[in-house]
């Protein structure tokens, strides 16, 4: 109850925030979701140190204002009560809380005070909050947030106006929540924003069904608690739904994420979710650019190899710009397969989910586990690189199957979509998996999705995990069966063909025949009176 209760405040503060936004007419402007998530974060992190710091300090718990008993401490006391905090909580100062700065609204020029809070919090904080570029320029935490309203008459109103939004519920109980929490209030802050909006990289939101789905197969039931220290990445991360479902599986504080995206948006809203799910360790990982280009995770001049690798990667774009640049001697080894050439024209339906895909072979440990999501024509396609790719996960033993979803199970794109499943270790049976028609049709905005109950989505992960076969729906062959079939990992090309036989006495027979002739001279006597017709018209024609 406690938990639905702090739902439902979290989104009537997130929806306060945007009705703010468009008093001010930013509703809907390009820089509204930067307001909304940093003011957001704001909130969040006061409320954790509040916490944390209650925690250490039962005098500060135990106080009608904790904040007033703060401001009593001695320079000496603070930073001592600082020094205690966790790793994962910002390092305040007095002037930096919302009841401060609430205190102060009346006074002029707030705007800019308003300002001048986030960005000392961002520069006091920027060790353990700032995104590195593959350039190694750091991004901070947070930027100038009334600067982006251009009236300029307006903006101490518009500050006053965000910091009374703030003050009207605290998150404080709910910090011993789980992932769960977290993830539904994580969507919806970010539901108006995550969307394709016309970016080099789409921005696609990973739906939580394919996430849970891969992390279940990738970390099964009985290995969770057991693993310790284990990397995960994602090389084209967005913002971050794959991993976080991936670490809660693992467990946050038994795994480091590592990441990469070109879009400096899904950077930060990756950094916010790290902070909301308990990995802020994982944020000097966080890396903004361009994988297939510049990769940037490594180790002693190699690109680093990870345990778990989960992505959604880019299905088409247009790389022409800098496809040649890949086309070199270093990159032979990571490439395996081939590099797509550039088109004459349509060059924006450049297959780039095949370089992210040899990417993640790669980079992946010889004991790795990797899920990706593929276009579903990869898994048949006959020849050139998706072929080629196919045929050595295969050849070399390093596949664990194969889950073919229902079509619209992303509301962004009609594109099919499969989940490739990668382990080096499996040098056993591969399990392939139809699940084409699990699922129910609902609109979504002005698209139509597919969306998977709860029970469909188990049976997927009991089947795999279990390697069991079902009828028309899922198959266990071996890695000499799929390249019989030409490397083939579509499920239904392994299904037998059954042809299911009536015994009917000769009297049923001729009845069933002679139904059949009826049905015949019907059509042929239909077909004659139609030819007549036809041709009683083409006689009347005449020449004018």
């Amino acid at each position: 109850m406690v938990e639905i209760e702090f739902q439902q405040k979290t989104k009537e503060l997130i929806d306060s925030l945007k009705s703010v936004c468009a008093n001010y007419g930013l509703g809907n402007d390009g820089n509204e979701f930067k307001i909304i998530t940093q003011v957001f974060l704001y909130k969040f992190l006061n409320d954790k140190f509040a916490f944390e710091v209650k925690k250490i300090n039962q005098k500060l718990a135990e106080a009608e204002h904790w904040e007033d008993e703060v401001a009593k401490l001695s320079d000496d006391a603070f930073d001592m009560l600082k020094l205690q905090l966790g790793p994962d909580t910002a390092r305040l100062k007095t002037t930096h809380f919302i009841s401060y700065l609430f205190n102060q609204q009346n006074k002029a020029d707030f705007a800019k005070l308003f300002d001048d809070t986030l960005m000392d919090i961002a520069i006091t904080n920027n060790d353990i909050y700032a995104v590195v570029t593959d350039s190694g320029e750091k991004i901070r935490l947070f930027d100038r947030v009334s600067e982006f309203l251009t009236d300029v008459s307006k903006r101490d109103a518009f500050c006053r106006a965000i910091i009374n939004k703030l003050g009207e519920f605290s998150f404080e109980r709910i910090f011993t929540q789980k992932f769960d929490f977290y993830a539904t209030i994580f969507e919806y802050l970010i539901k108006d924003y995550n969307s394709n909006s016309g970016g080099k990289y789409a921005e696609y939101y990973t739906p939580h069904a394919v996430a849970r789905i891969m992390a279940a197969i990738l970390v099964p039931e009985a290995q969770r608690g057991h693993i310790k220290n284990a990397s995960c990445y994602d090389p084209s991360a967005g913002s971050g739904t794959l991993l976080m479902n991936v670490a809660h599986a693992i467990g946050e504080n038994r795994c480091s994420i590592y990441t990469q995206d070109i879009s400096q948006k899904s950077s930060n809203l990756l950094r916010l979710n790290l902070i909301l799910n308990n990995l802020v360790h994982s944020i000097p990982n966080v890396i903004q650019g361009n994988t297939v280009l510049h990769p940037a995770h490594k180790e002693k001049d190699q690109l680093r190899k990870f345990d778990f690798i989960v992505s959604n990667p880019p299905f088409k774009m247009d790389f022409s710009d800098f496809r040649d640049q890949l086309d070199s001697k270093e990159n032979k080894e990571r490439f395996f397969a081939g590099i797509p050439n550039v088109p004459k024209q349509a060059t924006d339906k450049m297959a780039i989910y095949q370089l992210f895909l040899q990417h993640i072979i790669y980079s992946l440990k010889a004991t790795g586990k990797a899920a990706v999501v593929v276009p579903t024509g990869f898994i048949t396609a006959q020849s050139g690189i998706d072929k080629a790719i196919r045929q050595k996960l295969v050849d070399e033993k390093m596949l664990a199957g194969v889950v073919s979803m229902p079509s619209n199970i992303f509301a962004t794109t009609g594109t099919n979509v499969s989940i490739l499943f990668i382990d080096a270790t499996n040098k056993a049976d591969v399990v392939l998996i139809d699940a084409s028609n699990l699922g129910e049709k609902i609109k979504d905005g002005k698209n139509q999705k597919t969306v998977l109950k709860e029970e469909e989505e188990q049976r997927i992960i009991d089947v795999f995990n279990g390697k069991q076969q079902e009828e028309y729906f899922s198959v266990v062959v071996s890695y000499r069966d799929i390249a019989a079939k030409n490397y083939s990992l579509s499920a239904g090309q392994y299904f037998d063909v059954k042809i299911e036989y009536v015994d009917i006495t000769p009297e049923q027979f001729a009845e069933k025949m002679q139904a059949f002739t009826d049905n015949l001279e019907s059509f042929f006597g239909q077909s004659r009176e139609l030819e007549a017709e036809i041709k009683k018209q083409l006689a009347g024609l005449r020449y004018e």
